[in-house]
């Protein structure tokens, strides 16, 4: 097969990019519903708030052991094979969570969870998929599209509790899983659209381009630098169990909140209202600026924005601790700590495949998304022992630790260029 040239390559890698951001909207509802809804159906299910952190362990735990095996399977068959596997994993994964929800059986509940997690290793690789093709000039940018495209889905999940709990009931679905209904028909769409239109394979051309001899990027550009590429993977693993541990956490706080500002008889209504919202507007953090953090990571530097997002992490972490007992305080804490998370994460994945030599790219960023994942889960596990027992505000302090141990490594992100 010929070799494209490099105006064909620029046509595919932005139609790449155009393909997988809709695949990342369709996606993000699955996400979205889940981040919203599992710490409540696990406390639901299991009568016990402590347990409430095991939904978003699981969810990351299922990310964490997909990722190493989705990124083998792309190298040797492609992205696309790859990613609908992955929406194939999330689709079983909604369907036990209803049934789950019907039976009212915890452990089934985390497994249908898990199985959400290993289709949202797929959405990560996406963000990683998109710098197949791309030109060191704007690996952030096409990068950071992608990752600003699960805006739609994640916002849309948890708004769609409320009309999800109505179309539930009219259907006979179980309480509190009405939304994964819109969840089901929008993974089918994904599927469908990585199937027929993600071709051809960005990855296994990026592979022919490379052995005929024809990248665009320079023989400098396609060195090895490994200690900032584990910098690089230990700031997104540490930004990312920050957010999670917190975000994780947030569902149940705003739920005593409620039920406190009600005299104890706050309705599921209620509830879903208040933490639907909140966590609609941390998720429009996560992804709704990427773009802007993608543009500032070509421009700046990538560790510049990493440092950047570690300030934002900051900022959102003494919100949590001095104003955790107004809704409209954690609201605030909840974007920082999206925003935060938006900044580290993009310009940490350019750096990570900035810093790694093309061969070792797609086994590196698998190992990332499995290390990121991994973290997230025990995080998440602990962040539940830690709300007991310190409550929101306690959870906060130690979530800093990661904050100020990303910003004290940062000199080893410098890659030494001769």
């Amino acid at each position: 097969m010929t070799v494209p040239t490099v105006a064909e390559q620029q046509a595919v890698q932005r139609r790449t990019v155009a393909i997988l951001s809709t695949g990342q909207v369709l996606g993000g509802i699955a996400f979205g519903a889940t981040v919203s809804l599992g710490a409540l159906l696990a406390a639901d299910i299991s009568g016990d708030d402590a347990l409430s952190g095991l939904a978003t362990a699981s969810v990351t735990l299922g990310a964490a052991l997909c990722a190493i095996p989705l990124a083998r399977l792309a190298m040797k068959v492609g992205r696309r094979r790859a990613l609908t596997l992955g929406n194939l994993f999330a689709l079983i994964g909604i369907g036990v969570v209803i049934l789950a929800a019907a039976l009212r059986v915890f452990p089934l509940l985390l497994v249908g969870i898990v199985l959400i997690g290993a289709g949202n290793a797929g959405n990560l690789q996406s963000r990683f998929a998109a710098t197949d093709l791309a030109s060191s000039r704007h690996r952030g940018r096409d990068l950071s599209i992608v990752v600003w495209a699960t805006t739609v889905g994640g916002v849309a999940g948890p708004l769609l509790l409320g009309p999800g709990e109505i179309v539930g009931q009219a259907v006979g679905m179980p309480p509190q899983t009405g939304s994964y209904l819109f969840s089901l028909v929008a993974q089918v769409a994904a599927f469908i659209l990585y199937i027929v239109a993600l071709r051809p394979d960005p990855l296994l051309l990026a592979q022919r381009i490379m052995a005929a001899g024809a990248d665009q990027n320079t023989a400098e550009e396609r060195r090895d630098h490994p200690r900032a590429a584990r910098y690089a993977m230990f700031a997104i693993a540490a930004s990312h169990v920050v957010m999670v541990s917190v975000m994780a956490m947030t569902p149940i706080h705003l739920s005593h909140m409620a039920h406190g500002a009600h005299g104890g008889h706050a309705t599921p209504a209620d509830i879903s209202s208040l933490v639907g919202g909140t966590i609609a507007m941390h998720v429009a953090g996560m992804y709704a600026l990427s773009p802007v953090f993608g543009i500032l990571a070509d421009r700046w530097g990538r560790l510049r924005v990493v440092l950047l997002g570690q300030g934002l992490l900051a900022a959102s972490l003494i919100f949590a601790i001095t104003v955790n007992g107004q809704a409209w305080g954690v609201m605030v804490a909840l974007i920082l700590l999206g925003l935060g998370w938006s900044a580290s994460t993009v310009s940490g994945a350019a750096l990570l495949t900035e810093a790694t030599a093309p061969a070792l790219r797609t086994r590196r960023q698998g190992r990332s998304d499995s290390l990121m994942s991994f973290s997230a889960a025990g995080g998440a596990v602990l962040a539940g022992v830690i709300l007991s027992n310190f409550q929101y505000g306690g959870l906060a302090v130690a979530a800093s630790v990661l904050v100020i141990g990303t910003v004290v490594a940062a000199p080893l992100g410098r890659m030494h260029r001769p």
